[in-house]
């Protein structure tokens, strides 16, 4: 977890812009995410959090590589929406690589060490998961579910 103040990178990756309105409203004084210690930043070599929006295109691969590197170590991400998380509707798609797990695979095969995940699913997702997931990280909050893996038999 991160002791100090969050910063933050805002990276859209091809997304429709509804998760991104979400975002600019937890920053917002009604939602007020400051009270978090929580700064939104123009680089990624500054921030500690990255928050990753949209399906992963292949046109914005090469720029989210290039972002997700710049960020110094530990690094974090919170794909945060159906399309970060999953790929969407367009997960199968020709002109998306896929969500975040998709992604993950391509930056193994790079060798990039892929930072650790937060997953905030909806379409959008309402700003309050949101700042869960951002008070998760500053340790006030935990998680709300477990993983749990589905084997049939």
């Amino acid at each position: 977890m991160i002791k100090k103040s969050i910063w933050i990178y805002h990276l859209n990756t091809g997304g429709c812009n509804g998760c991104d309105i979400e975002i600019i409203d937890v920053l917002t004084p009604f939602h007020d995410a400051e009270r978090l210690g929580v700064k939104l930043v123009g680089s990624p070599r500054h921030a500690d959090v990255i928050l990753l929006t949209g399906p992963i295109t292949r046109q914005s691969m090469e720029k989210a590589i290039n972002a997700i590197t710049a960020a110094p170590d530990p690094k974090f991400i919170v794909a945060i929406g159906s399309c970060a998380c999953g790929g969407g509707i367009w997960y199968d798609s020709y002109a998306t690589v896929g969500g975040i797990e998709a992604f993950y695979k391509i930056l193994r095969e790079r060798g990039v060490k892929p930072p650790k995940v937060i997953y905030v699913p909806g379409c959008p997702p309402r700003p309050e998961a949101i700042l869960h997931a951002l008070a998760y990280f500053k340790g006030l909050a935990s998680k709300k579910i477990k993983k749990r893996v589905f084997v049939e038999k």
